[in-house]
């Protein structure tokens, strides 16, 4: 045996049942065989970089790995939820609905666009925007307040070709939800 291979056997008789407990403690049995394993093929690869002791460095490893595995599921959950809206109601639709709103937003003339996508498509807070578009927090809250009035009738303007308001009701909130 090696004096790599030594060492590591003795870290991991050493070190392995605390190390499980540490990761039971914070996320269940259920995972912890799992996370175990991972720190210790980590301490295998980095096995220059252990200290001695090797409990805390192994720790931080496991606690590291747990955080990964969380972010890891909570990006699963995310893409589930995501598919899920997709595959929900009927796609013909969305789809109708969608372009009517891109037609209304984009009869709209170009002040009122920007004023309403940077509320609604880049997130920022109406004081934020203010600042972008260069004028005063309450000046800007009454062209948003404008600009949505014109969406809204753009958009019960409903041009041929268009699903009526009563079909989504959905739609006729859109102008209020990009508050």
């Amino acid at each position: 045996m090696t004096d790599d291979a030594h060492r590591f056997t003795g870290m991991y008789d050493e070190c392995r049942q605390r190390v499980w407990a540490y990761v039971v403690s914070r996320a269940g049995r259920q995972v912890a065989d799992e996370v175990v394993s991972e720190t210790f093929a980590i301490a295998w690869r980095r096995l220059d970089d252990v200290p001695e002791p090797a409990l805390p460095w192994l720790l931080g490893v496991a606690r590291n790995v747990l955080r990964d595995n969380v972010r890891a599921e909570l990006r699963r959950e995310a893409m589930a939820a995501e598919l899920r809206a997709w595959t929900e109601g009927d796609v013909a639709d969305q789809v109708t609905e969608r372009m009517g709103v891109l037609r209304a937003l984009a009869a709209l003339q170009e002040d009122d666009r920007e004023i309403l996508v940077l509320v609604a498509w880049h997130g920022l807070t109406p004081k934020e925007a203010a600042r972008v578009i260069g004028c005063s927090s309450a000046a800007y809250r009454v062209r948003l307040h404008r600009a949505r009035r014109r969406l809204k009738q753009a958009m019960e303007a409903e041009p041929e070709g268009r699903v009526p308001e009563r079909s989504r009701p959905h739609v006729r909130n859109l102008s209020e939800e990009w508050s």
